[in-house]
């Protein structure tokens, strides 16, 4: 299993070398041909339309999200466990982790487990919180890079994997190792997350009655076995679809303004988090 976690994460980095440079294309607009002026960005675009590029977006998420879930986070991490096992010491070895998981041990089932479950929930949140946050993310490879340091910042001592209140890090560590190689981890899924959107983005189409176009949207059905979570994506979906009929909204949505507005909002969120983070990080420093 640890050869399989290896392979996958050297995936990942090849993906990240070639395709992190990529930005996310948005598909082009078709030529209006109603009432009203055609050129005017601010039209209401057509239901069928907004549904369509919804689900595009939706599809773009579980694509990237679940590829670096599988790659960065799910592989990645279970290689950072392993490290953290070696370096932890013969006082930890057999002993049992806040997952029930024995330090030392690799199981198949056990990786798959923590590969799945990281890759459909983690995954999936961080690639759409990607495209969410994407227009406001520097252009080119920095912004992969910046979006793993907001990942980093805002969830990661607040949720995984350097939870403080995590009591693994009493057996594992030292605690240098653990933060620097979480910390790796974390960036790394971020560049991956943007590197897999952006190259998915020029392959998939919006969807439509073409057999390939149906196809390249069957990552959604990854979603089936999570009803909250679509329960939850068709809210939105009507939401969006209600709020493009509403002209100041979309104006707004266009306006140049919005985009200094965004990175004011996410450099003061990362700013507000910087505090508990450093926090968290000493205090996981001092133990392990």
């Amino acid at each position: 299993m640890i050869g399989v976690c290896i392979l996958a994460v050297l995936a990942g980095l090849v993906a990240v070398v070639r395709w992190g440079g990529l930005t996310v294309e948005s598909p082009p607009a078709p030529m209006r041909t109603g009432p009203g002026d055609p050129g005017d960005p601010a039209a209401p675009p057509a239901v069928e339309l907004v549904v369509r590029r919804y689900l595009l977006a939706v599809n773009l998420a579980v694509v990237a999200g679940v590829g670096a879930g599988v790659l960065a986070a799910g592989a990645g991490g279970r290689l950072v466990m392993r490290l953290l096992a070696l370096t932890a010491g013969d006082g930890a070895q057999g002993r049992l982790t806040e997952a029930d998981e024995v330090v030392g041990r690799i199981s198949a089932g056990g990786t798959a487990g923590f590969v799945i479950f990281t890759a459909l929930f983690l995954g999936t949140a961080t690639g759409a919180a990607y495209l969410l946050v994407r227009r406001w993310l520097p252009a080119g490879r920095a912004g992969g890079l910046v979006y793993g340091a907001l990942l980093l910042l805002g969830g990661g001592t607040r949720l995984e994997p350097l939870r403080e209140g995590n009591p693994d890090f009493d057996l594992v560590g030292p605690g240098w190792v653990s933060v620097v190689a979480f910390s790796a981890l974390v960036l790394f899924h971020g560049m991956l997350v943007a590197a897999l959107a952006g190259r998915a983005s020029r392959a998939i189409p919006l969807l439509g009655r073409d057999p390939r176009a149906i196809a390249a949207h069957a990552p959604l059905l990854l979603l089936a076995p999570l009803p909250p979570v679509v329960a939850i994506l068709v809210v939105v979906g009507a939401l969006v679809v209600l709020a493009t009929r509403a002209r100041p909204v979309i104006a707004a949505w266009h306006a140049p303004r919005l985009v200094p507005a965004g990175q004011l909002v996410l450099a003061v969120a990362a700013l507000a988090a910087l505090p508990g983070f450093v926090s968290a990080v000493t205090g996981i420093l001092g133990r392990g």
